[in-house]
This record gives structure tokens, C-alpha cells and sequence, in this order.
């Protein structure tokens, strides 16, 4: 630890990169310079140096008013503490819809809050063209996951609607202080509008949850009890889909052409013989 710096907090889940030369994947994915760049949990501002280094002007968003004081005290020591704006809050509670655009976001994010956060950033593409943080590797390899694969799931069609995400680089324990028990992962977000309006989005990935929620059941049984048997056995025909098909076989784009054929008002799929089907609420 270095003299002066306060004590990491466990309960935070901080977790403080070694060196700004690691964090270069996401700068170089970011390409900050001259733009307004939200950090998340700046610490003890490795990310924060390799950022301003990059002539990017810097929001750092810190929970902990002591890490705050002492980022600083460091930056101002360096001379390189002009482009930085602290703003003492949770981060869950930035107000993703009042930014200004465009502004970048990025984060060396605790572990325990990484996927809520990415939830709630996603669906602001008109504030936000382009997010990087450094994650739990399980979590990253869920969120850049393809279908057929362990890792895709429910969460990777939730990012699949909102942006592009990439795997940038990995990081290993050591590179912390104090290190992780686990592989770490920099993932890269472009955001873009999504496939369907809100409400109904909202809607679709309900379904998309259900189905995932049964992952080892194919669609018919997953999603039967729901939608009805026959309606998603008469959807998979439309689509000349396998009866057994299940969740993690289908791509975003399948997933959208099954949609309004399984949706309670959606126009019954050609051959359903069962009358007024239903979804349960």
C-alpha cells in the first residue's frame, strides 16, 4: 500500500489495478481523447492516469470519500488533476438519462455489481456510443458468449439487444491489489438503439428469461406452460426449427422471428389448431 492511501475496503469489493499500462485495451477501445469519460470506481486512479494520459476528461464516480481525498491529493501532486470531476455517489444511482452526449463510461467494476450496472447503462445509446470495464472473466465470457456455447444465456441476449460487446483483453489476479481469486476480463460495449420499442423489449426478454430458466428443457416444454405447447411447437415449425430446439441454440436474430409468432397478441402461427391461447400473467 502506498503511503497515505487508505485502507481498501473489502466490503466495496475494491480491488485496485497495479499499473495504468494495463488498462490499455480499453483505452485504445474507448479512444478518448478530447471526450467526456464517466469512470466508475476511479480507487486509487490506475485507470483514472492511463485515461487522462489519453487526453480524455474524466467524471470519476467513487463511493468512498476517502479514496476520493487521496485520488486527489496524487493527481494534484502529479499536475494532472484539472481534467478530473469527482462526484461522491453509488454509482447504481448515476442518473444514466441526464448525461450529457456524448459521454463515454468505463470501470475496473466490483464484482457483486458489475451486471446491475451494465444493465442499467445499456439502454441509454443516445448518452452512451461507447462503454469498457474490467470484469469478473465468467461474467465477460456471459456477456460476449455465442450461441451453442456454456456462457450464452439470458443476460447474453440482454446485451446483444443494446450493443456490440467484445472481449479486449484479459487480466490476471496478480495484477490486483490485494489479487482476486479469479481471472479478470476487459470488455468493450458499442451501444445502439434497440430491436423493438421498450415496452415490448421488456416483454421479449421476460420470455427470453423463462425460456433460459429451463435451460436443459427444449423451447416447447420451457416455454409451454406459458405460451402454450402448441403455439411454440406450430412457431419452431414456421421457422423450420427442430421440435427440440432449445434457448441457447437460437441467435439474437431467431430469437426476434420468434417473437411475435409466441407473443400474446401475435397473429397465431400458420397450423395452430389450438384456439385462443394465452399468455399467463
Amino acid at each position: 500500500m502506498g503511503h497515505g492511501q487508505p485502507a481498501l475496503n473489502k466490503r466495496l469489493g475494491q480491488h485496485h489495478l497495479t499499473s495504468p499500462a494495463l488498462c490499455g485495451p480499453l483505452v485504445d477501445f474507448l479512444a478518448p481523447a478530447g471526450e467526456r469519460v464517466l469512470e466508475i470506481g476511479p480507487g486509487g486512479g490506475v485507470l483514472t492516469r492511463a485515461l487522462l494520459a489519453a487526453r480524455a476528461r474524466v467524471w470519476g464516480v467513487e463511493l468512498d470519500l476517502d479514496w476520493v481525498w487521496a485520488l486527489r491529493r496524487s493527481l494534484r501532486g502529479a499536475g494532472v488533476d484539472a481534467d478530473l470531476q469527482p462526484l461522491v455517489m453509488d454509482a447504481l444511482d448515476v442518473p444514466w438519462r441526464r448525461l450529457p452526449a456524448p459521454t463515454l463510461v468505463a470501470g475496473n467494476l466490483p464484482y457483486n455489481v458489475a451486471t446491475p450496472l451494465i444493465a442499467s447503462i445499456l439502454p441509454h445509446h443516445d448518452r452512451v456510443p461507447r462503454a469498457g470495464f474490467l470484469l469478473q472473466k465468467e461474467v465477460a465470457e456471459r456477456l460476449t458468449a455465442r450461441p451453442g456455447t456454456r456462457a450464452y444465456g439470458a443476460l447474453t441476449v440482454l446485451v446483444e439487444c443494446h450493443a456490440e460487446a467484445m472481449m479486449l483483453g484479459r487480466v490476471k489476479p496478480g495484477s490486483f491489489r490485494p489479487p482476486p481469486k479469479v481471472d479478470s476480463a476487459f470488455v468493450g460495449f458499442r451501444l445502439r438503439p434497440p430491436p423493438l420499442p421498450e415496452a415490448e423489449l421488456t416483454a421479449f426478454l421476460a420470455l427470453v428469461r423463462q425460456a433460459f430458466g429451463q435451460k436443459r428443457k427444449t423451447l416447447r416444454n420451457a416455454l409451454g406452460r406459458v405460451v402454450g405447447s402448441a403455439r411454440v411447437e406450430a412457431a419452431l415449425a414456421a421457422l423450420e426449427l427442430p421440435p427440440a430446439t432449445r434457448a441457447e441454440e437460437l441467435a439474437l436474430d431467431r430469437w426476434l422471428a420468434l417473437w411475435p409468432l409466441v407473443r400474446e397478441d401475435g397473429p397465431a402461427p400458420a397450423g395452430l389448431e389450438t384456439k385462443n391461447v394465452k399468455m399467463r400473467r
